[in-house]
């Protein structure tokens, strides 16, 4: 299976990407997990100058241009190979995210993103789970992770407000492959909520 988690900056899917993960290979399953942007050496390059920086760093269009390069990079490099391999893969993060960050709410850019999706990736995961979770404080708690990938979380609580509306109508677009995952409670409570899901 091809498995993606989504949401708001600071809403817990990098944790429970990696709980699934764990979980999977317990029962024997090989299992790659990877995150965008990154999960190849060339994307890993493309993060740095995504993430960091001010939040008007770039436009909205040059900043979606650049996140295809990474996502096209680490289809080829990373994914397709593992799945050829017969892997489960988990990503932190896939195209949903341009859908929501650059089709929705860094610009009207959605028929942009979809075009650059069907040109240079062409797949959608078997599953995509969005963790839903408060917008003020997944803002906290990317705040509170300190670093220099604060880039998205400078734009300030009404940007992360139309992000969580992005990723909740995708539910309503995408009803066979999109849940909505209650991301409230202790990490082990969203967990069984992402199994009971899967």
């Amino acid at each position: 299976m091809f498995i993606s988690f989504e949401g708001i900056d600071g809403s817990g899917k990098s944790t429970q990407a990696k709980r699934l993960a764990e979980a999977l290979r317990a029962e024997g399953r090989e299992v790659l997990l990877t995150r965008e942007p990154g999960g190849s050496p060339g994307a890993e390059e493309i993060r740095r100058l995504l993430v960091e920086g001010t939040g008007e760093r770039w436009s909205a269009e040059t900043e979606c241009l650049l996140f295809f390069a990474a996502r096209r990079d680490h289809l080829e490099r990373t994914i397709r190979p593992a799945l050829a391999a017969g892997k489960t893969v988990i990503t932190d993060r896939f195209s949903d995210s341009s859908r929501v960050y650059q089709g929705a709410t860094r610009g009207d850019l959605r028929g942009m993103v979809d075009k650059l999706h069907d040109l240079s990736i062409g797949i959608e995961p078997d599953r995509s789970f969005v963790i839903e979770i408060d917008p003020a404080i997944g803002l906290a708690r990317g705040k509170a992770r300190g670093g220099t990938e604060d880039r998205f979380e400078s734009l300030g609580l009404s940007f992360q407000q139309k992000l969580a509306t992005g990723f909740r109508a995708l539910a309503q677009e995408y009803p066979a492959r999109v849940r909505l995952i209650d991301g409230s409670g202790s990490p082990e409570d969203v967990a069984a909520r992402v199994r009971a899901a899967l």
